[in-house]
């Protein structure tokens, strides 16, 4: 299998972004629902998700990157450069069908690298709570809950958050 890590080039053209939005839905409704509802993975996809709204985060500086196996867009993460010198990890999400063969471990470790080498002093992300799976892994990575965060996200909802965080 081929692996790669390739930066989603939002000056190609919006077809790029398109094809992340589609991934991160047929993802987001493989993973979510079981965690938060359907109707939660649904008004999320769309704040967060949609092409709409990672246009707008990429115009605040996120970057996105697509995980690629053999050719085919698996996953996708996005990461934010902060103020205060650490790496927000806003997204880091791949197809149920290619978990568990390390490909978030070597994101990770593409991540982290892009921190070192922009003198970053920490990458920290938010896990919903009851996502254990993804706990777990971020705890294997040698990550460690620094805080818990409710934050109201609007129509009803909040996100039951911890943050961790990764020391460089």
């Amino acid at each position: 299998m081929c692996f790669e890590i390739k930066l989603v080039d939002v000056d190609k053209d919006k077809s790029e972004i398109s094809k992340l939005a589609s991934l991160a839905r047929v993802i987001w409704e493989q993973h979510f629902p079981p965690i938060i509802g359907e109707s939660q993975v649904e008004y999320m996809i769309d704040k967060f998700q949609s092409q709409k709204a990672l246009d707008s985060q990429i115009s605040e500086g996120y970057i996105y990157y697509f995980i690629i196996e053999d050719e085919k867009e698996i996953g996708y993460f996005g990461i934010q450069p902060k103020s205060d010198g650490t790496l927000f990890l806003s997204k880091l999400y791949i197809e149920i069908s290619h978990r568990g063969n390390g490909y978030a471990r070597k994101a990770f470790e593409f991540i982290k690298d892009y921190a070192k080498e922009n003198n970053l002093s920490s990458v920290w992300l938010t896990v919903n709570k009851h996502n254990d799976s993804t706990i777990a892994i971020y705890k294997k990575f040698g990550m460690e809950i620094t805080k818990e965060l409710v934050s109201d996200i609007g129509n009803g909802f909040v996100m039951d958050d911890y943050i961790f965080t990764y020391a460089l």
